[in-house]
């Protein structure tokens, strides 16, 4: 990865500075891949995963920390996201920091979880800038076992190593911690579902699970499939919550014959 690099955007009514790198090849005329984070993600924890994918397929990346993450402006003690967080990450600070960006024309995304749902909300917010989506681990609605482990993971983080782990990554890791884990796990959140926005989308979709992933289940790309019928799904064995690190050499092949516009092979779909 590259070094951070930061810029000045106007959101929610105020400046916020956001944390970004670009990777891959150095050529502006080159494909454009926009990489979404995790709900506890940043430039950082992406580690080199958006290098090695844009540098295989010869294209440029986009890696940035959301406001609350990384070494972006961090979430106010006082502010509490609403339910509506990853529509406004979709619909206002990614066209928002593109524009800062100069970014023009048409681009594609790779989001990871929360990353990927917000991914999905901006293809569908923005069908005539958005040529393809890659959506690993991605939530369209709340299911039991997401809940379960979120809540897992607030013990984790006010009891174990977790917070140390995201110091490293984070300048305010309570700012990036809360500000995901307490709106997941609000009573209003449990309706939150974005199956309605789907059709919407109209550029081609990779969805990405492992089996073995404990935030969801197989319903969530299921689901993205049944609103796309054109979807491509990649459901991998032995793999968690996070297939681009349990799997990466997998995920870059499926994304390369994807983004290229061929065929994924038998062996990668089953």
């Amino acid at each position: 990865m590259s070094a951070s690099l930061f810029i000045d955007v106007t959101w929610a009514g105020r400046p916020v500075r956001i944390e970004h790198a670009w990777v891959g090849v150095d050529d502006a005329a080159a494909p454009l891949l926009v990489f979404l984070h995790e709900g506890l993600g940043s430039v950082s924890l992406w580690r080199d995963f958006p290098a090695r994918l844009c540098t295989a397929l010869g294209w440029r990346g986009l890696v940035f920390s959301r406001p609350g993450y990384g070494q972006s402006t961090p979430r106010a003690a006082d502010e509490a996201w609403g339910v509506d967080f990853m529509h406004r990450q979709a619909e206002e600070l990614l066209p928002a920091l593109l524009a800062a960006l100069g970014v023009t024309g048409r681009y594609s995304l790779f989001g990871h979880s929360d990353g990927g749902s917000i991914a999905l909300l901006h293809a569908a917010r923005f069908p005539d800038r958005v040529a393809q989506a890659v959506v690993l681990a991605p939530h369209i609605l709340v299911e039991d076992c997401s809940i379960t482990s979120i809540r897992q993971a607030r013990e984790q983080y006010l009891q174990g190593p977790l917070r140390s782990g995201l110091a490293k990554h984070h300048a305010d890791p309570d700012s990036a911690f809360f500000g995901w884990n307490d709106i997941w796990l609000a009573p209003a959140f449990a309706r939150w579902n974005i199956t309605t926005s789907l059709p919407y989308i109209r550029c081609p979709v990779l969805a990405i699970q492992g089996v073995d992933d404990v935030y969801g289940t197989m319903a969530q790309i299921d689901g993205i499939a049944a609103a796309l019928p054109g979807t491509r799904l990649l459901k991998l064995p032995a793999c968690g919550h996070s297939p681009h690190r349990d799997q990466p050499a997998a995920v870059i092949a499926a994304c390369q014959g994807f983004l290229a516009g061929t065929p994924l092979s038998e062996e990668t779909t089953r």
